[in-house]
């Protein structure tokens, strides 16, 4: 694992609107929004016998909730193809799913201002539980059309390998 060092400078936390969708190496084209990273752990209520009333609590079960991701429709196949991997129509009795490769990890890169990688997470084992192929469409709206992603995903957790990317400085000439 790598050290931290605090960038003592920096007192802005990073902006919501600057990141990057990676999967197989490659960028997603026009990710527009993500829904939160959460992970919910149970909570196991148990008192022994002489104990007074009040219940002791442990960690239970932890689970982790579904990523959605949200673009305009593009010509980019990439979402159909995947999709399609959890569950093909006419693709016969038995083959709907691709076993062998409906899962994927993925990475999730907060940008800072620059447009450099400041916090990264790894998603694991992510595969489509919902594809919607097309919002709403109303042609008297002036807006794009949008396609979403469900993805499941058995954990993650944040790259701390990525290192506090030093932050450029602009001078202005006198």
């Amino acid at each position: 694992m790598a050290e931290f060092q605090i960038n003592a400078h920096r007192f802005d936390p990073y902006k919501n609107f600057k990141f990057l969708v990676l999967w197989g190496g490659r960028t997603v084209a026009g990710i527009s929004k993500i829904s939160p990273l959460k992970r919910t752990t149970e909570v196991v209520k148990h008192r022994h016998g002489g104990d007074p009333s009040s219940p002791r609590k442990s960690p239970g079960r932890s689970e982790f909730e579904g990523v959605t991701l949200e673009r305009g429709v593009t010509h980019d196949p990439e979402f159909d193809r995947w999709a399609n991997k959890v569950w093909q129509v006419g693709a016969g009795l038995g083959s709907e799913v691709s076993l062998a490769d409906f899962r994927r990890d993925i990475v999730i890169q907060v940008l800072n201002e620059a447009g450099q990688v400041a916090v990264s997470h790894k998603l694991y084992r992510t595969w489509p539980s919902e594809y919607q192929v097309l919002g709403e469409l109303d042609a008297n709206a002036n807006a794009v059309a949008i396609q979403s992603l469900k993805l499941e995903c058995e954990g993650w957790e944040r790259d701390y390998e990525v290192p506090e990317p030093t932050e450029p400085s602009c001078t202005h000439p006198a």
